[in-house]
């Protein structure tokens, strides 16, 4: 199993990296959101935490920046009815502290906001995983959560204005993808100039 890729970051697309190790083979990493905020310019050095993952028909490889986020990425594949694609999004649509939250307060209202979750979904997910990924307190509970980043306050925005969750995490994507600096007002601007 591969748990840790260290090499330089070659290219960036929508939701997924690819990463040149020092001995010349390239990894293709699908990531959230939240994670291509992070990530250094392309031609950089990057260390992704990855979490390989074997199905019948593919093998893919998903890709964090920290282990916790990796860990929950795990913990909520192993509730029923979440695939990658959902985890994903959940991911992309909050930090891994706000999300753990969301879960263990049992928040449906803010579970709604990842794309392709209905109020049902929400209340079956809270329910499954509040106990489960009670122990990742991935932050100090004294301290406040982090603010969102600048992608994830642009994606909403964009929700707000109209946009449907999948075409703003595209959009979002895109115009970070094409050099946008981590700001929302400038990422919204570049989404909404997108074709």
């Amino acid at each position: 199993m591969i748990s840790r890729l260290r090499g330089t970051l070659l290219t960036r697309e929508e939701g997924r990296v690819e990463v040149a190790t020092a001995g010349g083979v390239v990894y293709e990493v699908e990531i959230p959101l939240s994670v291509v905020e992070r990530l250094p310019d392309t031609g950089e050095a990057v260390e992704l935490r990855t979490l390989q993952v074997v199905r019948e028909d593919a093998v893919a490889l998903y890709g964090f920046m920290e282990a916790g986020e990796r860990l929950l990425f795990q913990r909520l594949l192993g509730a029923s009815g979440v695939g990658t694609k959902l985890a994903l999004a959940m991911l992309s649509t909050f930090s891994a502290a706000r999300l753990v939250r969301a879960l263990t307060d049992r928040e449906v209202a803010v579970l709604v906001q990842v794309p392709g979750v209905g109020k049902k979904t929400a209340e079956r997910l809270a329910l499954e995983l509040s106990d489960r990924v009670r122990d990742l307190a991935l932050h100090d509970p004294s301290e406040p959560i982090p603010a969102e980043g600048g992608a994830q306050a642009a994606v909403r925005a964009l929700m707000a204005l109209g946009m449907g969750p999948a075409d703003a995490e595209r959009a979002v994507r895109a115009a970070l993808d094409d050099g946008a600096p981590d700001d929302p007002d400038e990422l919204i601007r570049r989404a909404l100039r997108r074709p």
